[in-house]
């Protein structure tokens, strides 16, 4: 029984090939596409405000230098924010819950953005491994700290990501099945749970919202590190 909850996080595969490629280009299907014509419908006109809702939201505490960001790091939150949404549908997968596909997407970007620095403004990006006024004796102890907490950094959006939602589906599973369970016995205690399910959904939808945009905020402070 454990084990039957942890199957919703394996990959999916039809005669042995794997079905995650698919799961990650269908939120595509739901963006805009280009038109042509001048006057748009109703649900175009909402994707293209909300898209621009959040370029400002992500763009406003840059630097100038770092609004050519822009299109990297509004793709990647609307991407996970489909992705996250669209895994709590019923029988479907969540390619966000493989810790393996979020280092894959938060070390590259998170590299980029030291990088940066590294290329920009050398001297700034290093000083961040030692603070000022750091007595003698503690400086190879706070150098070896700032360099690792500094490491950790994708690691720990990698994870982050992956714990929430990870845990907001067994939570979701186990709910849906005592409802199941104790309908037949307890129905009382049944429509207990299933209002406790449905609270629980909804926030479960805020938590994948709230998740897709902490990750893409903290990549977006990161660069304002180094820029």
């Amino acid at each position: 029984m454990n084990l039957s909850f942890f199957d919703q996080f394996s990959s999916p595969s039809l005669l042995g090939i794997p079905l995650i490629l698919i799961s990650l280009t269908f939120p595509a299907l739901l963006l805009p596409s280009l038109e042509n014509r001048w006057i748009t419908n109703r649900l175009s006109t909402l994707q293209l405000w909300f898209i621009n809702l959040i370029t400002k939201q992500l763009m406003m505490p840059l630097h100038k230098k770092g609004h050519k960001w822009a299109l990297i790091l509004t793709s990647l939150m609307i991407f996970l924010l489909l992705i996250n949404l669209l895994g709590l549908l019923p029988y479907t997968f969540t390619p966000t819950t493989q810790l393996s596909m979020n280092l894959a997407l938060a070390f590259p970007l998170w590299l980029a953005t030291l990088l940066t620095g590294l290329r920009n403004q050398p001297s700034a990006t290093l000083g961040h491994l030692l603070p000022e006024g750091t007595p003698t004796p503690l400086i190879p102890a706070l150098i070896l700290i700032e360099t690792t907490s500094l490491l950790i950094r994708p690691l720990a959006l990698g994870v982050r990501l992956t714990a929430n939602l990870t845990a907001g589906h067994l939570l979701i599973q186990l709910i849906s099945t005592a409802t199941t369970v104790l309908f037949s016995t307890m129905p009382a205690v049944s429509l207990l749970t299933l209002l406790i399910l449905f609270l629980l959904t909804i926030l479960e939808v805020a938590v994948a919202m709230i998740q897709a945009y902490v990750f893409v905020l903290l990549l977006s402070l990161y660069l304002q590190e180094n820029i």
